[in-house]
C-alpha cells in the first residue's frame, strides 16, 4: 500500500515556521520591504504571510528555536532583477545581486541573497526561459 491509496499523499508545502527575535519588527520587514502580503497576528507573538499561496508563520523564540538558525527559504520571482530593485529601494541589503546558477537544457537559474533582520538567509530565485 502506498500513501496515495491511504489518502494521505502530501499535495503541498502549507506552511513554514521562521524564528525571530522580534515578531512585528520582522512582520515589517517582510510585509513593507519584502512586499510579502500579511494574512494576520495571533498575538503578539505570532504573524502569518503569503508566499505564493504558503504561509509563513513568523514567531518568537521558544525552547531550542533560536533567531538566525534556519534553512533557507527561496522565493520565486518572474523577473529577478525588477524585484531585486524594487526590494532593494525599500530597504532590504542585499549580499550579492542577481546572478547566473546554472544553466539548464530550456532556462538559466538565477538568484541572489539577502539577510532578514535577524540573520537568516533569504533568496531570490528565477527560472528564466531562454
Amino acid at each position: 500500500m502506498t500513501a496515495d491509496t491511504l489518502g494521505s499523499a502530501i499535495t503541498a508545502l502549507g506552511q513554514v515556521a521562521l524564528t525571530v527575535s522580534d515578531v512585528a519588527r520582522s512582520t515589517a520587514f517582510y510585509r513593507d520591504e519584502v512586499g510579502l502580503p500579511f494574512l494576520f497576528a495571533a498575538g503578539p507573538n505570532l504573524a502569518f504571510l503569503d508566499v505564493g499561496g504558503v504561509r509563513l508563520m513568523l514567531s518568537g523564540p521558544e525552547g531550542a528555536f533560536k533567531p538566525g538558525l534556519s534553512s533557507v527559504l527561496y522565493l520565486k520571482v518572474n523577473d529577478i532583477t525588477a524585484a531585486h530593485a524594487e526590494m532593494a529601494a525599500r530597504g532590504v541589503e542585499f549580499v550579492d545581486t542577481p546572478h547566473l546558477i546554472a544553466s539548464m537544457p530550456d532556462h538559466d537559474l538565477w538568484m541572489c541573497f539577502f539577510k532578514d533582520p535577524d540573520g537568516h538567509t533569504m533568496a531570490l530565485m528565477s527560472e528564466r526561459a531562454r
